[in-house]
């Protein structure tokens, strides 16, 4: 069998889904499974030894582009027996149609009727992002209740020549370092400052690691560049040069092996906290606004700190500080941070 993945379109959801392609490779022990995904998820993709091949979705999220996946799935004709369809959107829907795969499986989202024929509609059973995904692996008459589901972590392949050619090729940035152990920060979130830890509570604790011996990698998009500066820039000048700032400066594959070299990783909710888990490097994920009942960090390394209780709060700028953080992450000390991290690394 061969089953065409319509993957998602972000950097944490696409490593949830490794959940779902573990399952069907025990419900389908035969099948090939390709993704069809951002170009930016090969990386990824290429980690991953159950997947057959990622295949590059060209038409940019949010784009309706109605011809060009006309064009895509009727390209995509006679080499599926099955798709399934992991975002919600009725568009997402429409390539598996073109390419007339016999079985096109997916949630009901957005009233996809006629597009997809073997139609779940009883997703609030499975109150977590990942059951979502595997759910989708059974048949529709054998799917488990969320209490049975048995959720398989992600994983990510290192290789450690590849490692070892990342930190050569960062060697200038990471020469002064490298006689101590690296603690990986990620201090960016895609959707806003809400979700973010303060800079500031980064910095005092990336003083507290580079004065036991430790030095910081920075990690995150170009975005994330400024505010990685702006840790960097709050530690005292001697201490400065322990704490290399790489976000923006990486590829993504780069980021994974130079996370994945790290003793362990503090991070805000973000798909890099999902890469962590998937990597088995050990982290302090800090959550406020965002709730770890629905994405938690799929890892037996992880540990969660959040100071309120309940479902996701959508915010996207708090209104607790002039920099836009949510008052249950400024409450969230360095102090409590680092005495989950000694319990992780010591």
């Amino acid at each position: 069998m061969n089953i065409l993945i319509i993957g998602p379109s972000w950097v944490g959801d696409m490593i949830m889904s490794h959940s779902l392609y573990q399952v069907l490779k025990q419900q389908y022990p035969h099948c090939e499974i390709d993704v069809l995904a951002p170009n930016w998820c090969k990386p990824l993709l290429a980690r991953m030894p159950e997947i057959r091949k990622a295949l590059t979705m060209p038409i940019g999220h949010g784009t309706f582009g109605l011809m060009e996946r006309y064009k895509i799935g009727k390209s995509l004709r006679n080499q599926y027996d099955m798709a399934i369809v992991l975002p919600n959107s009725l568009k997402s829907a429409f390539i598996p149609t073109f390419a007339k795969i016999p079985i096109r499986r997916g949630w009901k989202g957005e009233s996809r009727y006629g597009f997809l024929n073997d139609l779940r509609s009883n997703k609030n059973d499975y109150p977590m992002m990942v059951q979502r995904y595997i759910a989708l692996g059974f048949e529709k008459s054998a799917v488990p209740n969320s209490e049975d589901l048995t959720i398989p972590a992600p994983y990510l392949i290192l290789d450690k020549q590849e490692i070892e050619n990342t930190k050569n090729y960062f060697s200038e940035q990471l020469q002064l370092t490298n006689n101590r152990l690296a603690i990986g920060f990620c201090p960016g979130a895609e959707f806003g400052p809400a979700k973010r830890w303060p800079h500031y509570h980064y910095g005092k604790l990336a003083q507290l690691l580079i004065e036991k011996g430790y030095s910081i990698r920075l990690f995150g998009s170009e975005k994330d560049h400024q505010v990685a500066e702006a840790i960097r820039l709050s530690l005292a000048n001697e201490l400065q040069s322990y704490c290399i700032n790489l976000a923006g400066q990486t590829s993504l594959n780069q980021a994974v092996d130079l996370i994945g070299d790290c003793r362990a990783v503090v991070t805000n909710d973000s798909g890099l906290m999902h890469v962590t888990a998937a990597l088995k490097c050990p982290l302090v994920a800090l959550y406020g606004p965002t709730s770890p009942q629905y994405t938690p960090p799929l890892s037996d390394t992880a540990e969660i700190i959040r100071l309120i209780k309940g479902g996701l709060i959508k915010v996207r700028k708090g209104q607790d500080s002039q920099e836009g953080y949510h008052q249950s992450l400024i409450d969230i000390t360095p102090e409590m941070v680092m005495e989950k991290l000694e319990k992780l690394i010591l």
